[in-house]
């Protein structure tokens, strides 16, 4: 028997209530919590960034001049080129490298779960490492050139960290070094949830393994891809610590990126209002990225709940 007391609506009564709300509390608490945190400090800084505050918030009203401000602004340029060249780079090569080594783990090769533990095991290291080792070895005079150079082949050249016209492709491939083990997994796992009465119908009409997965697998990976597309875009978007400890948005401020213009703003140049409306910025950036998918989530489950 159960104690559980039930009403005449067939609703649980009031023992049941009390039993599920340690689940209730640990569930929603956090999660109101942490909404109330992000929706009162993104409206705080919205209303900052029209005002004309500087090291300390002040009250005033400047209208759009500090998004006009950092618009107009060399770093906010150069930061912009630089994200859309880095985010469609790492989001393309990411991409491809999570599939190929997903198709990989794929065909239950020998040391499958070592391998799936080396790819997946950058996902377990912080920007910050991530930065800081790639910094180490893409050092002339540390890393790759040096060793190179005392192997005997003193003529090779490897010095993007110190060039600006290469220096943002070290971000680029230390991003896909740290996230295309999360592809991976992605698609490894859409891979194994693939109808297997498919793959034994295109076996019988003799579909060799580049035409199965071209033609059958791969297309019913494309909600994954979007999945994957979304996420790293996000990523791409919000980078700092990477490039902090990478680069330092050098040389110069040739791999300068939006969050790095933030920070700059806000904690070295004493500029709160303009560093608020890079934030801004940075925000709308985000939803344009967001809101789309959002949108597309919804109609597939419009979609799905009507077939």
């Amino acid at each position: 028997m159960t104690n559980a007391v039930v009403t005449n609506t067939g609703r649980p009564g009031p023992p049941e209530m009390v039993r599920r709300l340690p689940e209730v509390l640990a569930i929603w608490v956090p999660l109101l919590l942490s909404a109330a945190h992000l929706v009162s400090f993104s409206l705080w800084t919205i209303w900052v960034s029209f005002t004309p505050s500087t090291l300390i918030p002040v009250a005033g009203w400047v209208g759009l001049r500090n998004y006009t401000a950092v618009l107009a602004s060399r770093n906010w340029q150069i930061a912009f080129d630089n994200l859309l060249l880095f985010g469609s780079a790492f989001v393309l090569l990411s991409l491809v490298t999570g599939l190929f080594l997903a198709i990989l783990l794929d065909q239950r090769i020998r040391g499958e779960n070592v391998l799936r533990s080396i790819f997946l095991y950058p996902l377990a290291v912080s920007f910050v490492v991530t930065g800081t080792v790639w910094s180490w070895l893409l050092n002339p005079g540390l890393g790759i050139e040096k060793l190179v150079h005392d192997l005997g082949w003193t003529s090779f050249k490897f010095d993007w960290l110190i060039d600006r016209d290469m220096a943002i492709w070290t971000i680029v491939v230390a991003a896909i070094w740290q996230s295309s083990g999360f592809a991976m997994a992605l698609f490894l796992a859409g891979l194994r949830s693939v109808d297997s009465d498919l793959i034994k119908a295109a076996q019988i009409d003799g579909a060799g393994p580049v035409r199965m997965y071209r033609r059958v697998i791969l297309p019913t990976l494309w909600p994954i891809t979007v999945t994957v597309i979304v996420i790293q875009l996000q990523f791409a978007i919000s980078t700092f610590d990477l490039v902090r400890a990478l680069t330092n948005g050098g040389p110069g401020i040739a791999t300068q990126l939006p969050a790095l213009v933030v920070y700059d703003l806000m904690f070295q140049r004493n500029l709160l209002g303009r560093g608020a409306a890079a934030a801004v910025l940075m925000l709308l950036i985000l939803l344009a990225v967001l809101l789309p998918y959002a949108a597309w989530r919804y109609l597939q489950r419009r979609r799905a709940a009507h077939a």
